[in-house]
């Protein structure tokens, strides 16, 4: 019986790569054989007797390894030392989180060990807390992995990788979403939704309020400036109208913010008005709000999630 790896020619070990997998699909896998090496092939089978298992698992491994190697080896480039991750770099933040985060353990810590800090947490964080300390402590035998088994975890997520949808193609939807959903109902009907929404889901209901701007919310939590620069911003009609059955305090307060001449030209509406009327221009008033922050006058989340402003 064979025993002695280092004794083995190349013949040997594809004989031996025949005898494992047989002839048909040994052929399959190494080409370019013609008919004269494939009769050595057999003949060698024959001479060679017994192998021992170790040594039939030690030629496997050692073609396997080379096989996977080759999926990775560009033709147009020089050789260099093999990058099977290298497909990593083309992904975005969406797709790696997609690729790995309802992967087995092992395979997501050997991916993890391919990426920057920053984005090996970022996986992290979207794992269930007893997945995310068993990859952890993966992360700390890597070593004990054969190459070949790092390189098949390669060639999977790479295939896998493939199918990916770009992150043009798709929405996460979420609370911004919601958010701006709701934003384009009128008043009552926004009204309704949060408080189903506060009833049936709280965390949900605090993480969309950090998006949904109201008038309410500009009115009690808007300081000074921004309060001057949003009324100063709009078209003088809107203001005494949105203002419409606001407190006299709170109406003086902002009026008496504005500059002199915006102040001498605002006149008050006498008399009732519709319902629809004030709630469109307060409305207008918060669409300018939300303008103002996307120019970068303000932080929304800042003012909704009670962070601290300075004067």
């Amino acid at each position: 019986m064979i025993t002695d790896y280092n004794r083995l020619s190349g013949l040997h070990k594809v004989s031996i790569l025949f005898s494992v997998l047989g002839e048909s699909l040994a052929i399959s896998l190494v080409k370019g054989l013609s008919r004269t090496e494939v009769r050595k092939i057999r003949a060698t089978i024959r001479e060679m007797g017994g192998v021992s298992f170790s040594l039939k698992r030690r030629v496997m491994e050692e073609f396997y390894f080379g096989f996977l190697s080759e999926q990775f080896q560009d033709p147009d480039k020089e050789e260099g030392p093999i990058k099977p991750f290298e497909f990593f770099k083309s992904l975005n933040d969406e797709q790696i989180i997609a690729l790995l985060v309802n992967e087995d353990v092992p395979v997501v810590a050997i991916a993890l060990a391919q990426l920057e800090p920053e984005k090996r947490m970022m996986v992290l964080e979207r794992m269930k807390p007893d997945k995310k300390g068993a990859v952890l402590i993966e992360l700390g035998s890597l070593q004990e992995i054969p190459l070949e088994g790092v390189v098949e975890v390669a060639g999977k997520l790479r295939e896998k990788a493939s199918y990916l949808p770009k992150q043009v193609e798709f929405s996460r939807g979420g609370a911004k979403e919601i958010a701006d959903l709701i934003g384009e109902m009128d008043s009552n009907e926004a009204d309704r939704y949060m408080q189903t929404l506060q009833n049936e889901d709280s965390e949900l209901y605090k993480e969309v309020k950090m998006f949904f701007l109201t008038f309410d919310d500009i009115l009690s939590l808007f300081p000074d400036n921004i309060m001057r620069d949003l009324m100063n911003g709009i078209e003088l009609d809107l203001i005494p109208m949105s203002l419409k059955g606001i407190e006299q305090e709170k109406v003086d307060s902002i009026i008496g913010n504005l500059p002199a001449k915006k102040q001498a030209m605002y006149e008050p509406i006498e008399g009732p008005v519709t319902k629809r009327e004030v709630d469109e221009a307060r409305k207008k008033v918060t669409e300018a709000a939300k303008q103002m922050e996307k120019d970068g006058a303000f932080n929304l989340a800042d003012l909704l999630g009670g962070g601290e402003m300075v004067e």
